[in-house]
């Protein structure tokens, strides 16, 4: 009876470990980035985010871009991409570098 309750424990914390890392793979190649007209940014401490296209489960849906402040100093933006993986499209997150 223990022996079966540390088999399910393990194996479902396997199970939640694998998910988490797993990536999602699109088989549809992303649509060309939207061109997008950038309103004066709040002021000379933002950096412009730039829009990029999701994947909704179903179809790409366009997020567009926005203004937004660095969380430090000399923080730059690197911009959403999608990257051509194991027969299919991957979503590589934007983020603060």
């Amino acid at each position: 009876m223990v022996f079966k309750r540390l088999i399910g424990l393990v194996f479902a914390g396997s199970l939640s470990f694998s998910a988490a890392a797993a990536d999602i793979v699109v088989r549809i190649a992303p649509p060309r980035a939207e061109i997008e007209r950038r309103a004066p940014p709040p002021s000379r401490n933002y950096v412009w985010v730039s829009g990029y296209h999701r994947w909704d489960g179903n179809a790409y849906a366009w997020t567009p871009g926005r203004w937004e402040q660095p969380p430090r100093r000399h923080a730059h933006w690197v911009a959403h991409r999608w990257r051509h993986h194991r027969g299919g499209w991957v979503l590589v997150e934007g983020h603060w570098r």
